[in-house]
């Protein structure tokens, strides 16, 4: 019986490695000066915690946004996930269903300042 078990268990973790990630997503509040587009990189000035940070994207992207000034959710995604070599992030709208991937405005790359 027991061995019934961990087989399942082995199996969900090998088929859905999604689910395991969503735990070691980490979720913060940021908030966003402004954005600009300099050749071909959209470039969004963003502030988590007292810190400066840059979130960068590909202009024309389909999960790449301009973002109006004011207060999102960022969520940091696990290493090795994500379009970009780099800290991959998602922003969605303040109070949104962050498990939702209809809800994400964007994926960006994370940049210190």
């Amino acid at each position: 019986m027991r061995t019934r078990i961990a087989l399942c268990v082995l199996t969900v973790v090998l088929v859905f490695p999604g689910a395991v990630n969503t735990s070691a997503q980490e979720k913060s509040a940021i908030t966003v000066k402004g954005s600009s587009i300099n050749n071909g990189v959209v470039i969004v000035d963003a502030m988590k915690g007292g810190k400066g940070y840059d979130l960068e994207c590909n202009h024309g992207a389909l999960s790449c946004a301009e973002l109006k000034s004011g207060k999102y959710l960022m969520v940091e995604l696990p290493a090795n996930t994500g379009m970009y070599d780099c800290k991959d992030v998602q922003v969605f709208a303040e109070g949104a269903d962050t498990e939702d991937s209809n809800n994400k405005l964007g994926e960006y790359c994370l940049n210190n300042k």
